[in-house]
Parts: structure tokens; C-alpha cells; sequence
């Protein structure tokens, strides 16, 4: 079985170049939820709102950091960009696991400062 930090990448990746739909079938399991505020808690609602988003900003990229598994949850902290020049957002995404199976959700995100007196930055 491919680890489950693996597959939560390959997620990821399959979601910030478009291909959603895919994404979802390939890795999501039955009694998915998820706990983005701006959709209701349901998968079609969620696949509905990265489908948008994928038309939207069909230039996005996403530059995994780092990648935690600890039994069935996988956290995974990106750089997520909607075009090439922009600074980007950090982005963490939680992900719950059953079997090889993504079935439930978080994704925290903020948008990265221009001007920061952390001396470390956001990644």
C-alpha cells in the first residue's frame, strides 16, 4: 500500500493542476467530510468548490514543504500560487484517512506577507 503521505501529495497535486474529478475518484472514500467554512461539509460540495476554483485559477501551483504522518492523519504544508508571480498563500491540509482512503478534511491557509519581520518566514 502507498503511504499515506504519499497519496495525500499526489491529492494535492492532482487538485492544484485541475484535474479534480480525477482526484476524488482515485482518492476519496465513501462518508467523506471536510471542514472548509465556505462549502457545506459534504465531498460533491467541496470536489464543486476546487472545480471552480481550478477554472478560476487554472495557472495554480502547489510546492510541497513537508509532509506528516502519524497513523490515519497526514498533514501536508504547501506554498500554493494562482499564477507564477504571485508570493503565494502557506497552506496546511489535514487529512484523515480510512484504509488507503481520504475521508475527512482541513486546510488552513494565509496569504504570505510581502514584508515580514520574521526573520524565518512561513516555510
Amino acid at each position: 500500500m502507498k503511504k499515506r503521505k504519499d497519496v495525500a501529495k499526489t491529492f494535492l497535486r492532482m487538485v492544484a493542476s485541475g484535474k479534480v474529478r480525477a482526484a476524488y475518484e482515485r482518492f476519496v472514500g465513501p462518508g467523506f467530510r471536510h471542514h472548509n467554512a465556505y462549502y457545506p461539509g459534504d465531498a460533491a460540495s467541496l470536489q464543486a468548490g476546487m472545480e471552480e476554483a481550478a477554472k478560476k485559477f487554472p495557472n495554480t501551483t502547489i510546492e510541497i514543504q513537508r509532509a506528516l504522518q502519524e497513523g490515519a492523519l497526514v498533514a501536508v504544508h504547501s506554498r500554493v500560487k494562482h499564477k507564477r508571480s504571485d508570493i503565494g498563500f502557506a497552506v496546511v491540509h489535514v487529512f484523515r484517512f480510512k484504509g488507503s482512503k481520504i475521508v475527512e478534511f482541513w486546510d488552513i491557509g494565509m496569504e504570505v506577507p510581502a514584508q515580514s519581520p520574521n526573520e524565518h518566514g512561513v516555510f
